[in-house]
């Protein structure tokens, strides 16, 4: 018995599945997208705790796209103390539209919000604002589990219920992957794994239409190679009117 290889199996399965069945979406989420960028538009992303990870993996980093603008709250991140306090900011209404609006968004705008179950109110909130101003919701979830549970915003609905594309990152519910002999909770989650691969898939099918285009195409450069910084504060200085996180 190995629950590495378990674990491995299962994160195989996911990315294959992906591949197979959730390309479709992924290329439609570029195609917007892209429609934003050429348009002097702005890309945003969203997660709560764990789920602000890929947001956090997919901006200023070498080799990722610099047009991508976190919409961040310390509060919701998982370096706040005590570390409960964000699953109780995931729930509370209203909180999700003062974040957005906090952020210079408008009508053509790109939202990709990530939350695997879909159903807390930050993330709806966040997605029904984004609408109303003109914008465009991706939503990355998994859809078995939202389906599964009820939704804890007023409004009765569920990510995958206000948003304009949903792609499903096909995890199980709850998130981890595999079963303990000894424990009735499964260990080892894969939505993070999904998401990351996910997100940068999508950045890699934006890239492929904007060269296609013989567009510009703005990725950082490693700040820690020679003549990274002056690469990266150029680039920076020529997108400025999309970048909204110097």
């Amino acid at each position: 018995m190995s629950y590495m290889n378990d674990y491995f199996n299962s994160i195989h399965t996911i990315l294959t599945g992906i591949m197979n069945e959730q390309e479709e979406k992924l290329d439609q989420a570029a195609t917007v997208m892209e429609a934003a960028v050429e348009s002097g538009c702005s890309l945003y992303l969203f997660g709560a705790s764990h789920a602000g990870i890929v947001a956090e993996d997919a901006f200023y980093r070498a080799g990722g796209l610099a047009l991508y603008n976190p919409i961040f709250s310390p509060s919701l991140m998982l370096n706040v103390e005590p570390i409960t306090l964000t699953s109780k900011l995931e729930r509370l209404e209203g909180f999700g539209k003062l974040m957005l609006d906090s952020k210079p968004t408008k009508a053509g705008d790109v939202l990709f919000i990530h939350s695997v179950s879909g159903r807390n109110p930050v993330a709806i909130d966040l997605a029904i604002a984004a609408q109303a101003k003109g914008m465009k919701v991706i939503s990355l979830t998994n859809l078995e589990y939202s389906k599964g549970v009820t939704s804890r915003h007023s409004s009765g609905k569920r990510l995958f219920e206000v948003s304009d594309i949903i792609i499903d990152n096909l995890g199980e519910p709850g998130d981890a992957a595999v079963k303990i002999s000894s424990l009735s909770q499964k260990v080892a989650p894969t939505s993070t794994i999904a998401g990351s691969f996910i997100i940068h898939s999508i950045t890699l099918k934006l890239i492929e239409k904007l060269e296609e285009k013989g567009k510009d195409v703005p990725v950082f450069r490693s700040a820690n190679l020679d003549g990274g910084d002056a690469y990266n504060e150029e680039m920076m200085k020529n997108y400025k009117g999309q970048i909204h996180y110097m």
